[in-house]
């Protein structure tokens, strides 16, 4: 039985409800907001901005599960500052932590030991970056957290929504924070409290790519019907402080090809910033069929790279993480309300996929949504639904900037790296005259149905953590200040348990063991004969959601610990 299947009772606890519902306290507010990342913030500083503007008093809560702002914000990142020029226009006055300005663009192709650098001059100008920013977006999100709270925003960090709340008509009200202190089989132990009831006239929810509450709403109210299934990939990105010779501040390097191969599609990304700082990472497209794909293996191979080498030399790594992207870009966008409240930033999937750029789509739909949400309380009927918010999206240039791109993906999932990114180019270029593509290609498959059987594939043999340039993912996940309390309900749940190892097992090789770049999921093999065990190490995650979207059976479900807990990424 699939998900949207389940009657609602049901699905609301699958959620994971309160051990006794009725000790819930509750607050009340005008809108409530889950994420605080750059859509959830943007929507809350607009909606106060709005609101001081129009003397109207407007109580704002935004909820954020990571122990503070930014803790679980990972992105390359370079920005472009279009709608923050919108939502702060005097930001450059401002002390703020985005300082550093590209300088030059480089894309390559890579061969094990050799690059081909690509002239600028052929790339659409849509896949340039001059007048944008390196930056470390959590830092953004810290800065963009003070802006708010000096607006008198109510944010409180560490709080995860666990369970969305609904009136008698289906409608949402709300959200439930998790309890805390429950032990592993869900009863209460001596430090338990129950949490927290947040009700709002409108909740939006920001909680970035395959959020979980987000997936529920989109099954719940079938808000991607008569759409295109999302695609998604995942990013693993390490924060390196390098040697000052080997340091070009504002040079933003990506490069495709090797090591990635067997139809597997993404690239890298190499951005310095700050005082010897380079943001290094990988994206590995989730569409991948080989099951012997490692994304965190391919990340690490290809730092050993000559070019990359030669960079990383004398450095030290500092931080380490990984996320899922949206990558479906415009024929994947569910719709974008429901009653009660609506979906901001990555939880709709507002990525750029060939600009590889999010975060100003994301900014730009919190502060639609919040323009929207005003236009109702001006209004004074509370009871209308965000259809204008739909409206509004349709019109605004993140519409228009999907539009052109959507075919970009398409092109590479049926033609291959090579061919279809030319196609793509060509596509782009033709959209940079106002030539625009008669047709909209469709997604081929959801990620979680490509893998081939095992049998049929190719094993990748990746080579052995250097400790210089690659690493093993226990080091890494350690550098990521990752901390789950061991005595509690695991959050990464499994619908059948029987699966991993029936199913998964003979026919892929158990690919959880591989796709997850945090060591979660181990095959335990017995020596005296017994049937394997498929283990999880729930303390290890990194929040990535990848295996939420990869496993092949969707056996697992990724939902939220508790408040605080996950990864405290440091300048990520």
């Amino acid at each position: 039985m699939e998900m949207n299947d389940l009657p609602l009772n049901e699905l609301n606890s699958r959620q994971g409800q309160a051990l006794d519902p009725s000790k819930r306290e509750s607050m009340d507010y005008d809108v409530l907001i889950v994420g605080a990342g750059p859509a959830g913030l943007s929507a809350a500083i607009h909606l106060k901005q709005i609101a001081i503007k129009d003397n109207m008093d407007l109580s704002i809560c935004v909820l954020e599960k990571g122990s503070e702002i930014g803790a679980h914000i990972l992105s390359g990142a370079v920005i472009e500052t279009s709608s923050l020029d919108r939502l702060l226009p005097d930001w450059r006055d401002s002390e703020t932590p985005i300082k550093t300005k590209v300088k030059k663009d480089k894309l390559s192709f890579l061969g094990s030991n050799w690059s081909v650098r690509i002239p600028n001059f052929i790339l659409p100008p849509m896949m340039k970056n001059h007048g944008n920013y390196i930056v470390s977006l959590g830092e953004v999100c810290k800065w963009l957290g003070e802006v708010a709270e000096g607006l008198g925003i109510e944010i409180y960090p560490g709080f995860s929504a666990a369970e969305i709340l609904f009136d008698e008509n289906n409608r949402v009200k709300g959200v439930a924070t998790g309890d805390m202190g429950v032990s592993r089989d869900g009863t209460a132990k001596d430090s338990w409290e129950p949490g927290m009831e947040l009700h709002a006239k409108y909740t939006l929810f920001s909680e970035g790519a395959r959020g979980s509450l987000s997936k529920f709403l989109i099954d719940n109210y079938q808000l991607s019907s008569g759409k295109d299934f999302q695609k998604y990939a995942i990013g693993i990105k390490e924060l390196w402080e390098i040697s000052p010779e080997n340091h070009s501040e504002g040079l933003v390097e990506h490069s495709m090809g090797w090591p990635l191969r067997d139809g597997t599609t993404g690239g890298s990304f190499l951005y310095h910033f700050g005082k010897n700082l380079v943001s290094i990472g990988y994206v590995v497209h989730l569409n991948y069929s080989n099951p012997f794909v490692s994304p965190f293996d391919e990340f690490q191979q290809f730092k050993i790279h000559p070019s990359i080498r030669k960079i990383l030399k004398g450095g030290k790594r500092i931080s380490y993480g990984a996320r899922a992207i949206t990558t479906g870009g415009f024929q994947s966008l569910p719709k974008l309300n429901f009653p009660g409240g609506a979906l901001l930033g990555c939880s709709a999937g507002f990525l750029n996929y060939p600009k590889i750029k999010g975060t100003h789509n994301a900014m730009a739909s919190g502060m639609l949504a919040a323009e929207a949400i005003m236009e109702n309380f001006i209004s004074g009927d509370h009871s209308h639904e965000l259809e204008n918010y739909q409206e509004k999206y349709e019109k605004s240039n993140i519409a228009k900037e999907l539009k052109n791109v959507r075919n970009i993906k398409p092109y590479q999932s049926r033609y291959g790296i090579i061919f279809g990114t030319i196609l793509g180019g060509i596509d782009m270029w033709l959209n940079t005259f106002g030539i625009s593509m008669p047709f909209t290609l469709s997604h081929l498959k959801p990620d979680h149905e490509t893998l081939r059987n095992a049998e049929k594939c190719i094993r990748i043999n990746y080579p052995k953590p250097d400790g210089e340039y690659s690493f093993d993912k226990l080091s890494s996940v350690f550098l990521s200040n990752t901390n789950h309390e061991e005595d509690q309900p695991i959050h990464l749940t499994l619908k059948d348990p029987e699966v991993p190892i029936n199913y998964n097992l003979p026919k892929y090789d158990e690919p959880a063991q591989r796709y997850c770049p945090a060591g979660v999921y181990e095959i335990i093999e017995s020596e005296s004969g017994e049937d394997p065990v498929f283990q999880i190490n729930a303390q290890n995650c990194v929040h990535c959601k990848t295996c939420d979207i990869k496993d092949p059976k969707q056996n697992i479900n990724w939902v939220a610990p508790q408040g605080g807990e996950g990864p405290l990424y440091g300048g990520m």
